[in-house]
């Protein structure tokens, strides 16, 4: 056995240590906005631990915001789980969560669990994230949470049954639909839900389920009484056309520099502008005179045509 000790990694900035469920729970306690957004490889997991943000999810938005889906529906678990893998590698400070996807919990505890498992062991996340609070989801949340495993919660407008829910609109807009809301809030936190996402919820009805909840609740859409925010990583920076939700913020507008910087690199290579001379690597004089001596030989050893 060795006898060096071991190394231990300071981090730079010390006060940037890992966000634990510890974290979450004393900034919940002292009245800290909690910042949330989504992730789904390498380079936007950068992004957002260089921006220091306190959660990262890796959404099952990523089926339409990176793999092309019409939809969340149709993204598979091993898709998922390869986004998780890109975005855990690209992050050290935030805590990650990762979305179950649809039709990989709600057939039984025992499914949702396995399904849970596999996240944490092989995408490296440190929670979970399920929709509804349907008597369905909240069972399988609190058998997820009761195998050692953190369930984030998520009602409100919930993408997976959009098409039950008449489409992507605002829920909550009625007493009878705002107190289902409600009810399906508690659900989730008496099963064990560390926190839970509102999303395209009327703000004053959001202002009064605050007071019902224990637990943090991070708003999309939701107003500004939630205990925390998160956005998509491609609505907040543009990376997308049209403007999308009413309730997304554009702090970025990457899709037109994107189309602008590749619409212009394919204008000055067809120009012969690029590339230029500053782009090429150089060779000695004597190598090059040497280079075409041996070429021009080689081509007297070809075999003449026919």
């Amino acid at each position: 056995m060795s006898s060096h000790p071991s190394q231990i990694t300071i981090p730079k900035d010390a006060s940037r240590l890992p966000v634990t469920l510890a974290t979450i729970g004393e900034r919940h306690r002292l009245g800290q906005p909690l910042v949330m957004v989504t992730a789904y490889d390498f380079p936007s997991a950068r992004a957002a631990e260089a921006a220091g943000v306190d959660l990262v999810l890796v959404g099952d938005s990523g089926a339409m915001t990176v793999l092309g889906y019409p939809s969340t529906v149709g993204v598979s678990v091993e898709e998922m789980l390869m986004l998780t893998r890109a975005t855990r590698r690209g992050l050290r400070t935030p805590f990650l969560v990762a979305d179950l996807p649809f039709g990989s919990y709600e057939e039984s505890d025992e499914l949702a669990v396995r399904t849970a498992v596999r996240f944490v062991k092989e995408g490296g996340a440190d929670a979970v994230k399920l929709e509804r609070g349907s008597a369905t989801s909240v069972a399988r949340a609190r058998a997820i949470v009761q195998a050692g495993i953190p369930v984030m919660g998520h009602v409100g407008l919930t993408p997976q049954t959009s098409v039950a829910l008449g489409g992507y609109r605002a829920q909550g807009r009625s007493a009878h639909s705002a107190v289902r809301i409600a009810q399906e809030l508690l659900a989730l936190q008496d099963a064990g839900c560390f926190t839970i996402v509102l999303e395209a919820v009327p703000a004053a009805v959001t202002e009064a389920l605050m007071d019902l909840v224990e637990v943090p609740v991070i708003g999309i859409g939701a107003g500004p009484a939630t205990d925390g925010q998160v956005l998509v990583f491609h609505d907040l920076l543009g990376i997308r056309e049209g403007r999308g939700a009413r309730f997304v913020q554009r702090y970025a507008d990457l899709q037109r520099e994107m189309d602008e910087g590749v619409a212009a690199y394919a204008e000055d290579v067809r120009a012969r502008r690029y590339p230029a001379p500053e782009h090429c690597y150089s060779i000695d004089t004597d190598e090059l005179r040497e280079l075409r001596a041996e070429l021009s030989a080689l081509l007297g050893r070809r075999p003449a045509d026919g």
